[in-house]
């Protein structure tokens, strides 16, 4: 069990870049797959993802190339920290706005498709353009076990900032190679 632990903490970057880049296909394939469209709230809940893609892409690509045989820099880990905590953050702000504990702002709907052509201007002035609903952040599409996709994400950002202090707190002799 320390064996692991040592070897978490030490390229804990590299694990941090393959559960970001997971969590963002994952929301990809609700919202392709499964026709989950995403909420304002939702899409920078991705944004914390993609912040920490590039954090932990850079710091596993400097330890890979630099062939640095302590690990990743333990700076990166307190910036994903910082980061999963933010999502974290965001997430929990998300769910309890779902659960109805405190109101979630005016403005938190999906923005509808962007691109404007006249074709899809004449179909509006006209009635028979196709209407796709608008998604408040308070409604909840998808549940399991009567937790929501942000209820899931605050507890899986959580843990994933809980795990990054960890690994940038490491004992020195998970730093070190052993001689």
């Amino acid at each position: 069990m320390t064996r692991l632990y040592q070897r978490l903490t030490r390229w804990w970057t590299a694990f941090a870049l393959a559960a970001s880049l997971a969590m963002l296909g994952a929301a990809h394939a609700f919202e392709r797959f499964a026709g989950l469209p995403p909420c304002n709230l939702c899409l920078k809940q991705r944004e914390v993802y993609w912040a920490a893609v590039a954090i932990a892409g850079a710091a596993t690509f400097w330890a890979v190339f630099s062939r640095a045989s302590r690990g990743t820099p333990r700076i990166a880990s307190f910036l994903l920290a910082a980061v999963f905590f933010t999502g974290a953050i965001t997430a929990g702000y998300h769910a309890g706005g779902e659960l109805k504990w405190w109101e979630l702002p005016a403005t938190c709907s999906a923005a509808p498709s962007t691109t404007i052509d006249l074709s899809g201007l004449a179909a509006l002035a006209d009635g028979t353009a196709e209407m796709k609903p608008i998604v408040g952040c308070g409604d909840v599409p998808w549940s399991l076990f009567g937790i929501s996709m942000a209820g899931w994400n605050f507890f899986i950002s959580l843990a994933l900032a809980i795990f990054s202090l960890l690994a940038a707190k490491r004992p020195k002799d998970a730093r070190a190679p052993k001689v």
